[in-house]
């Protein structure tokens, strides 16, 4: 128990107190207490492009990926409910991400994968207070998850600047349908690099299959230096169930990457700090809730007056509502939500994205002759991804 001294001043009496139970150091081995949580979006609550999806990459939860290959049925990826009165939803949470197995045919071939992924930018590691360098210095996940099928999975940490290592750990066997909190304690290494720079530098996956062409013989819980062909132990006959098994599911939230070697509380933040913070690797014109392609008509677009000049015509600025971790890929689309193309005066016509920086960009009609010298009304819309 500490004790903390105050003096309680009172007319022209003075008087010391002690007030027991106050924490005066830290909440986590020598950690501040305050923003803990490394991870942007750990709860699930930000999903700008979407809430369902077949394809690969970051697609729905932003800041989270689905990666498969060779699947005979492609798996699907969505941000879905917590159900009430289960463990996670009385502690605050209330989305989660979730895969749905294709059904897979053609059973567990040597280069299928399905894995999810979450990358943290270099600089937000090397300047969090873990010493990774030192393997008495520790950094702690915890996160819940729940499958429908009873297994083990595995997963991986990869420091992912030269030389590049890789930490793989496993979740341990997993009730069907039953939500489990895992926490992995994970030391330094004297062989870290992680660059004080905004590229990816850890690299973070939990794999719900993963075929034997990158599997074998490693050790888990502890640092090894890369090897593409041996990421984590095998998934044998025992852990294959979960892929096999059609419309098998996965979900994963309350994802906490934290300095020090004890799992605290989840940090919950706001929808709009989580929506900021996604914002640097992702942000659009359309409304939360329209999705990239989608016929959103006016609400939200880019509008403009413009003088038609040399066949190119501007559509005014889309600044950015935070800076963008690097300068962004944009895509235009019209209101109608046709890609690369811009509303002008009633009619579409081919547009651009130009002066792209990490600030703003500037949509424009190009290669149309007929508004040269001509006053034209324009509408678009844009999104600007600078994911890792």
């Amino acid at each position: 128990m500490s004790q903390t001294k105050a003096q309680l001043v009172s007319g022209t009496t003075a008087q010391d107190l002690t007030v027991d139970n106050i924490n005066t150091t830290s909440i986590n081995s020598g950690q501040p207490s305050g923003r803990r949580n490394l991870i942007i979006n750990g709860a699930m609550q930000v999903a700008q492009r979407g809430v369902s999806s077949t394809s690969n990459g970051m697609k729905t939860v932003d800041r989270f990926a689905v990666y498969y290959q060779n699947t005979d049925e492609a798996p699907t990826q969505a941000q879905v409910d917590v159900a009430s009165g289960t463990t996670p939803y009385t502690s605050g949470f209330r989305k989660a991400y979730k895969v749905t197995n294709g059904n897979q045919t053609g059973g567990a071939g040597s280069n299928d994968m399905v894995t999810i992924y979450y990358q943290a930018e270099a600089q937000d590691i090397a300047t969090s207070g873990w010493n990774y360098t030192s393997s008495s210095s520790y950094i702690t996940l915890s996160f819940w998850v729940k499958s429908s099928v009873a297994q083990n999975f595995y997963g991986r940490f990869t420091a992912l600047d030269s030389p590049v290592y890789n930490y793989p750990f496993e979740t341990g066997s997993l009730s069907a349908d039953t939500w489990t909190k895992i926490t992995k304690t994970i030391p330094g290494n004297s062989n870290l690099v992680i660059n004080n720079d905004n590229g990816a530098g850890l690299y973070i996956e939990v794999i719900p299959f993963q075929g034997t062409d990158k599997t074998g013989s490693i050790s888990l819980n502890q640092w090894g230096a890369w090897n593409g062909s041996v990421r984590t132990p095998d998934y044998g006959s025992d852990m294959d169930d979960w892929y096999l098994t059609n419309d098998a599911t996965f979900e994963i939230t309350g994802v906490q990457l934290e300095v020090g070697s004890t799992a605290t509380d989840f940090e919950h933040r706001s929808f709009m700090q989580e929506l900021q913070g996604c914002q640097r690797y992702y942000c659009q014109t359309y409304n939360y809730g329209t999705y990239p392609g989608a016929s959103a008509g006016g609400t939200g677009a880019i509008r403009n007056m413009a003088y038609g000049s040399s066949a190119y015509a501007g559509c005014g600025n889309f600044s950015f509502p935070v800076k963008m971790r690097t300068t962004p890929t944009c895509s235009l689309f019209s209101r109608d939500g046709t890609a690369g193309k811009i509303n002008a005066d009633g009619t579409l016509g081919d547009g651009s994205v130009g002066n792209v920086g990490a600030y703003c960009c500037n949509p424009a009609r190009n290669n149309d002759s007929s508004g040269v010298g001509n006053s034209v009304s324009m509408s678009c819309h844009v999104t600007a991804d600078a994911e890792l």
